[in-house]
């Protein structure tokens, strides 16, 4: 198994690609070792000393280090845990984890602005490693979730107000502005 790396706007995060699907169906965000606990690959790669987030996307797993730590260090031992975990056969995600966005009921303006969110904005995130995820829309702001990558992203607040409320703002009049959310 032959898996590549590249580098994304944040310094502190690197995209591992294993050349195979990750996640089937959206994406999984384990800010903590404490928050792995449903993912057999997540968990494996905080074993390695210095992970301190994990991000898992459609053919992609994100890495966050910590602050002193240098990727020379960690990044073999991340490479072999993830080889590990698809050479094991175990699940990604025991379970039902995936974070789901999806409402019952959503007015229209939602509903573009979710349409737009992932036609638009959610592959061109990926690209660097990252998702967003749709929170709510309150009184004209879209609140929207940072993970992987954009979590942290010394250019996350660039790119939510350059790119992500031109665009929504653009195309959804009802939107004034974009803020993220924890």
């Amino acid at each position: 198994m032959f898996i590549q790396t590249e580098p994304t706007p944040n310094p502190a995060t690197l995209k591992f690609l294993p050349g195979r699907g990750v996640m089937a169906h959206g994406t999984a965000d384990f800010p903590s070792r404490a928050k792995a606990a449903p993912s057999p690959l997540a968990r494996r790669i905080f074993d390695v000393e210095g992970v301190e987030g994990v991000f898992l996307g459609s053919d992609f797993v994100s890495v966050t280090k910590a602050a002193g730590v240098e990727w020379a260090e960690i990044k073999p031992m991340v490479l072999g845990a993830i080889m590990e975990h698809f050479v094991s056969g175990q699940p990604v995600v025991e379970g039902d984890k995936v974070e789901s966005v999806v409402a019952e009921h959503e007015d229209e303006v939602v509903g573009k602005i979710k349409a737009l969110l992932d036609t638009r904005i959610r592959p061109a995130v990926a690209k660097d490693g990252g998702d967003i995820v749709f929170r709510e829309f309150r009184d004209g702001v879209v609140y929207l979730r940072m993970q992987g990558a954009c979590s942290g992203c010394p250019s996350s607040t660039a790119t939510l107000k350059n790119g992500i409320e031109n665009m929504l703002r653009h195309y959804v009049p009802e939107v004034r502005g974009v803020r993220a959310v924890d």
